[in-house]
């Protein structure tokens, strides 16, 4: 049972935002202190990617464990109040990451995904960024 009213919960959930999360500042001064520069929120893209680098033409994408269910991860609770909600809730947030991916990919962009649980390690984040790049 949740210890919260339903408004209290509600208030504290609409106050969750998209942009600027921790993990998501993490991952940019880490590429920052790694030489890379990059644009943010192109909303020209599909999906608005966190983070742009043009010049290698690669969309960054830091998903947060629990909204866009990591697979096996910890943070990828399920509440346990309202299921029927939230699992569609969470079925449409994955099937539009799965849909902007795609149009990404038919744009000619490569698509790196970030989990909030790997940003800590910032070698990871670099490690999957220059693979992608070198790929291209």
């Amino acid at each position: 049972m949740d210890h919260l009213s339903r408004d209290k919960r509600s208030e504290n959930m609409s106050r969750i935002g998209g942009k600027d999360t921790k993990p998501e500042i993490r991952v940019r001064k880490t590429l920052h202190a790694s030489g890379f520069r990059y644009r943010l929120h192109v909303r020209k893209l599909p999906g608005c990617p966190d983070i742009v680098l043009p010049k290698y033409k690669l969309a960054i994408l830091v998903h947060g464990c629990f909204w866009h269910r990591h697979e096996n991860c910890q943070r990828a609770t399920n509440p346990k109040s309202n299921t029927t909600f939230w699992t569609n809730k969470f079925a449409a947030t994955v099937e539009r990451d799965i849909r902007n991916r795609k149009q990404l990919a038919e744009l000619g962009w490569k698509v790196v995904i970030l989990w909030e649980c790997e940003v800590s390690d910032g070698t990871i984040v670099v490690q999957r960024v220059r693979s992608a790049i070198e790929d291209t």
